[in-house]
């Protein structure tokens, strides 16, 4: 870590247990909070989620004024049991209609601002388990409490389960093997985020809107990059809220994931988009193989990372919003 790194984590990486959810509710005043939930067949998860937000924090404590699950198209019933448990359930092709909507976990991310009003925006991922308040509200509150913060990131504790047992780490393989070498690598003073992949995260509209959004798996590390390059390293945070546990995925859903960072951490190092050295374009599929008695077999996936623009340019926006609200 830089000795930039170091300082920023030594005075801008709280504990939840340093905050005060209470000051966090005296310095909202009329600020107005919006929590995304994007999901995508997540049915056994976002109940939960959406049940104990709405108990603990809407009718306990008011800290979010609009509590909406972003669906990207579930097969199951995560949209009736999110209706269920209190959420706002919008359809991603509801959203800015005028556009055709994309795949993947940013584009709902993205199209989920144009379906809130808030003035402060914090995004859960939708399948976490034993989901704990503190996930949201130790995000939001140093933005409550700090005017000079614009971007406020989880980190956490990621155990891995492997059949019966429960290793304390391990469940963050692609921030390990990718995600921080990269950053490491090129943006230095990044290093500080312990969980740069973290789903769980709150940053001020006025932000949000100006940075694009890679589509898929690559949005994390993009709002991270863009973030730094556009408000700077002091404007941003990092709040330790616990345990994180949730699903994991196979080798495979891992890799097409890695592929997709690699690819938006490259279009931010080479706009362009040559691949250094080679000056033509970095390949947009990933091949993977999986063999049976017959031998080989190769999956080709497409990974291209697409990105919508900053959406405060997009037109029918505002119109959108207001029709939210």
């Amino acid at each position: 870590m830089t000795s930039e790194s170091s300082a920023w984590f030594d005075r801008r990486t709280w504990s939840a247990g340093e905050l005060s959810l209470d000051a966090a509710l005296r310095a909202k005043g009329r600020t107005r909070v919006s929590v995304v939930l994007p999901a995508l067949d997540e049915q056994h998860t976002v109940g939960a989620i959406v049940g104990t937000l709405r108990r603990e924090l809407v009718e306990r404590r008011a800290l979010i004024d609009e509590l909406v699950v972003l669906d990207s198209g579930s097969t199951d019933d995560t949209a009736q049991v999110a209706a269920r448990a209190g959420a706002r359930v919008v359809r991603m092709d509801d959203v800015l209609p005028h556009l055709p909507s994309v795949p993947g976990k940013g584009e709902a991310l993205w199209r989920s601002l144009a379906a809130t009003t808030g003035d402060v925006v914090a995004f859960v991922d939708a399948d976490l388990e034993a989901f704990d308040p503190t996930f949201v509200w130790g995000t939001v509150a140093p933005l409550l409490t700090d005017p000079s913060l614009a971007f406020v990131k989880a980190t956490y504790d990621r155990p891995l389960a492997d059949g019966q047992r429960l290793h304390p780490a391990g469940g963050g393989r692609v921030t390990e093997l990718v995600a921080r070498p990269l950053i490491n690598l090129h943006w230095p003073e990044l290093a500080g985020f312990v969980q740069p992949l973290a789903g769980e995260y709150a940053a001020r509209r006025t932000l949000l809107e100006q940075l694009p959004f890679p589509c898929g798996y690559g949005v994390e590390v993009g709002l991270l990059v863009d973030t730094l390059t556009l408000v700077g390293l002091e404007a941003m945070a990092q709040v330790d809220v616990g345990v994180r546990h949730h699903r994991h995925q196979d080798d495979h859903a891992l890799g097409r994931m890695a592929a997709e960072i690699m690819l938006t951490a490259q279009s931010r190092l080479h706009p362009g988009g040559d691949r250094p050295g080679h000056g033509h374009p970095v390949s947009p599929a990933l091949t993977q193989y999986t063999r049976d008695g017959s031998g080989y077999h190769a999956q080709t996936a497409d990974i291209t990372a697409l990105e919508r623009p900053p959406i405060i340019s997009v037109p029918g926006y505002l119109a959108q919003r207001q029709r939210s609200s």
